[in-house]
């Protein structure tokens, strides 16, 4: 017994229990008619002893026992710093995110697309899509017929038909689209349609560069006449033909 108790005090182990072996005595006999009571009285005192041997060796022991966690520890989770500690936070970014883009999407085409497809839903729904009223022919601003540089003579009739005879390129009086170009024997003629119903037709031209449905502005010729035929330039108003006008310059201006 004392082996076991060293080994367990060394190894600094509290113990629970412990092994009592009681040595038969060679020189006293317990009487073969003893009394039941001193029959027990043994095995009393042995459970006895060993509790007595057991708290002995516990509390010489106990100041050194100590317990541990041998279990491996958790590594702590890492968390990303763009999506939030949850789920909730990832979706709300991801959402953010989205609108960021679309609002981005829609800036660019208002500035580089301004009649496209989502621009002309969104104004829908916003009743920003109202079409602008077309303005009448005498708010337009009319240009030469010729160049600054030309040595033209522009004259005007009492019908209101400019022309003039020289060799050079010819301009539109203001910007619109080339509604038709007619082939004639030596020249073309070229109907453009300033607005739905302003339009102006230019005879007795050599070449014509637009073709129709090119859009044509008045700082840019569009034809050329080589000076051999009269270029006549008349401008119309719902089929009406129009002599509100007179020239300064080269230039014509509406009549106030």
């Amino acid at each position: 017994m004392n082996e076991e108790l060293d080994y367990a005090e060394m190894l600094e182990i509290p113990v629970s229990t412990v092994n009592v072996v009681k040595k038969k005595s060679i020189f006293k006999h317990r009487p073969f008619f003893a009394p039941k009571e001193q029959q027990q009285e043994a095995p009393a005192a042995s459970d006895e002893l060993k509790d007595l041997v057991v708290d002995s060796v516990n509390e010489r022991v106990g100041a050194y026992t100590y317990t541990e966690d041998l279990s491996e520890p958790q590594k702590p989770e890492k968390k990303s710093k763009f999506f939030g500690k949850d789920k909730g936070s990832k979706i709300i970014l991801t959402e953010l995110i989205a609108v960021c883009v679309l609002a981005f999407a829609i800036f660019l085409t208002n500035i580089f697309m301004p009649t496209s497809a989502i621009n002309t839903f969104l104004g829908t729904l916003t009743g920003n899509n109202k079409a602008e009223p077309e303005p009448t022919y005498n708010e337009i601003k009319l240009s030469s017929v010729v160049s600054d540089t030309s040595d033209a003579i522009v004259n005007v009739s009492e019908s209101g038909v400019l022309s003039f005879t020289a060799k050079g390129s010819v301009y539109p009086v203001c910007a619109g689209k080339v509604a038709s170009v007619t082939k004639n024997e030596d020249t073309f003629t070229v109907e453009i349609a300033h607005t739905s119903t302003f339009t102006s037709v230019i005879t007795g031209l050599t070449d014509v560069y637009s073709a129709k449905g090119t859009s044509v502005q008045g700082n840019i010729p569009f034809a050329y006449s080589d000076g051999e035929n009269e270029v006549r330039v008349s401008m119309y108003d719902n089929g009406t033909l129009l002599n509100c006008y007179t020239l300064s310059g080269v230039v014509p201006v509406w009549n106030s």
